[in-house]
């Protein structure tokens, strides 16, 4: 076996461990922990206090730098089989995992410029007024839904470009 062949096999591995980590856990808030938080603030007293303080800063470091290394993984297995440029310009035969990787780069900034900003507010992790945190709520929500549904559509269009006919 080639070095060139382990090296590619061992990207495409981390490509997809690392883009099963981003979707599970924006999956994972989206489906799991927002309606759990909701229920756990109704509580009396509320008990969401473990989930804010321990489970989410942790699970945000997860999910921001999953979706970094999905990015990252993906664009130099694009740049290693020559595609890259053809891919993200859209050309003939390409176009499939050209919106794909736009998708997914759309995605990774929603997260890192969006999700996280206001996350750390709402959690507590920058200093912000009440007033501030529940502002930053509705974009963090937006743009995490918005990533929830892109996510389909950016999985359909990796899985049908490597099924494509030749």
């Amino acid at each position: 076996m080639s070095a060139d062949l382990l090296f590619h096999g061992l990207g495409r591995w981390l490509h997809i461990l690392s883009g099963v980590m981003w979707i599970g856990l924006l999956y994972y808030f989206n489906f799991v922990q927002v309606d759990a938080l909701k229920k756990a603030a109704a509580d009396t007293p509320p008990t969401g206090a473990g989930i804010t303080k321990h489970v989410a800063p942790r699970a945000l470091f997860f999910f921001r730098y999953a979706a970094l290394a999905t990015v990252i993984t993906g664009l130099l297995l694009a740049w290693m089989q020559g595609y890259i440029v053809q891919a993200l310009t859209f050309q003939k035969g390409f176009v499939m995992i050209g919106t794909g990787m736009w998708m997914a780069l759309i995605m990774a900034f929603n997260v890192w410029f969006i999700i996280w900003p206001n996350q750390q507010k709402i959690l507590g992790l920058v200093e912000a007024t009440a007033e501030q945190k529940a502002a930053a709520a509705k974009p963090a929500l937006y743009a995490s839904r918005f990533n929830t549904m892109f996510s389909i559509g950016m999985l359909y269009c990796m899985v049908a470009q490597q099924n494509a006919p030749v």
